[in-house]
């Protein structure tokens, strides 16, 4: 490796793939067992006791599943237990944080012109948001008004629609929308380590121990699981979101980060109906447009075309690039090359928003994004994409060389 900076990025490309491979794998076996779960037939009386049964067909195979309230007479030997997808989807989901919202906090986690917080206090409200979050979910499902679950839903959304607009008073809006979904991920993960899989385990000791096990505990993880599903299609929502600006970087990203649960709610109501063999309800398709088109309209309303840039002191970590020898000459490249989409008007046709949120306008600007710009246009060609800007050969060399001027000063 060249430098540092090109290892950190490798890391970083390490952990997410993993979080990527984790979460294809916890999502698709919760997605299975949700669809299999609804769509078991149980007007059969079986012989074996099972609560119902399916046939389905994949890979060259049939398979004939039966699911059992509690479990079937004799335990067998091996059973397959699905956790560790979950878990390892948290972890390296929590890894990723920490590399990037965490180390690189002056970038991406604190904005000064939401909350001017010092880097330690933003990770103590992040983690606390995220422990103390799940610890009120659970102590109200547990609850008498955690027993009806469609009351119990609609105040999780509200408790979602809080935290949304929380997040989004304190963190950037690219940490905010990515804490939401950090926040609704942690809640699912912990409702598998702490009360799925727990009581799982209680069911198959008493079973191996000749006692019957209690219907409740089933009954217990069947609630948590339905969250889980539901909650599922927003938190990618909010994963991805970093990649839009006309998601994160709009005045009204707690409204639509609000809106997308809505949408995650409908998307999954039309399958679960549909699994479940109670009809296909198309109005949910409809309404999730409608929510759509909301969430559109919302990311570019209140724009003031009339807004001028102003410059910023160059303070705290980006000083010391701002200081290092070729920074000039760097700005006016990056004037140049960058920021004709990079600014808070672009004069990039069709761009309407800065790619990522970031702005190269000011010299603070480009001080503080000094590792994305050497990453993305003096050690790699990422940036101007297909060069569309002509960025030079020579002016790449003099992004790297200011770069470790920086770095090594």
């Amino acid at each position: 490796m060249q430098d540092m900076a090109a290892l950190g990025s490798w890391i970083e490309f390490a952990v997410r793939w993993l979080h990527v491979i984790t979460g294809i794998a916890w999502i698709g076996s919760s997605f299975y067992f949700i669809a299999l779960d609804l769509g078991l037939h149980r007007d059969r009386n079986l012989a074996s006791g099972a609560d119902g049964e399916e046939w389905q067909v994949h890979g060259g195979g049939f398979y004939h599943i039966q699911k059992y309230l509690v479990a079937p007479g004799n335990m067998p030997d091996d059973l397959v237990w699905f956790k560790w997808e979950s878990y390892a989807t948290w972890l390296s989901g929590f890894a990723m944080l920490v590399l990037v919202y965490y180390l690189g906090a002056d970038l991406f986690l604190v904005d000064p012109a939401v909350m001017d917080l010092p880097v330690w206090a933003a990770i103590v409200i992040s983690l606390l948001s995220l422990s103390v979050g799940w610890l009120a979910y659970d102590f109200v499902c547990k609850s008498a008004f955690g027993e009806n679950n469609t009351r119990l839903m609609i105040f999780l959304f509200g408790v979602l629609v809080v935290m949304a607009w929380g997040y989004a008073q304190v963190f950037s809006g690219r940490a905010a929308l990515l804490h939401l979904g950090a926040f609704t991920a942690s809640i699912m993960t912990a409702n598998v380590f702490f009360i799925i899989m727990p009581n799982q385990r209680i069911v198959v000791k008493d079973l191996q121990e000749g006692r019957v096990p209690d219907a409740k505990y089933g009954k217990i993880a069947k609630q948590r699981s339905t969250h889980n599903n539901y909650l599922t299609l927003p938190v990618l929502f909010m994963m991805l979101s970093n990649h839009y600006p006309l998601a994160f970087a709009s005045e009204y990203n707690w409204i639509i980060a609000s809106l997308v649960f809505l949408m995650g709610v409908t998307i999954r109501h039309f399958f679960n109906s549909m699994h479940a063999r109670r009809g296909t309800p198309y109005w949910t398709w409809a309404v999730t447009a409608v929510l759509f088109l909301i969430v559109a309209w919302l990311s570019t309303a209140g724009l003031d075309d009339d807004a001028e840039v102003e410059g910023a002191e160059v303070t705290g970590a980006a000083l010391k690039y701002a200081e290092a020898e070729g920074f000039s000459e760097v700005y006016d490249v990056v004037l140049g090359r960058c920021s004709m989409c990079h600014a808070q008007q672009p004069g990039w046709e069709g761009i309407l928003k800065a790619p990522r949120g970031i702005h190269l306008e000011t010299e603070a600007d480009v001080a503080r994004n000094a590792r994305l710009i050497y990453l993305q246009a003096g050690l790699t060609h990422a940036m101007p994409p297909a060069n569309v800007s002509y960025m030079e050969d020579a002016e790449r060399a003099k992004i790297r060389r200011w770069f470790r001027a920086a770095s090594d000063g």
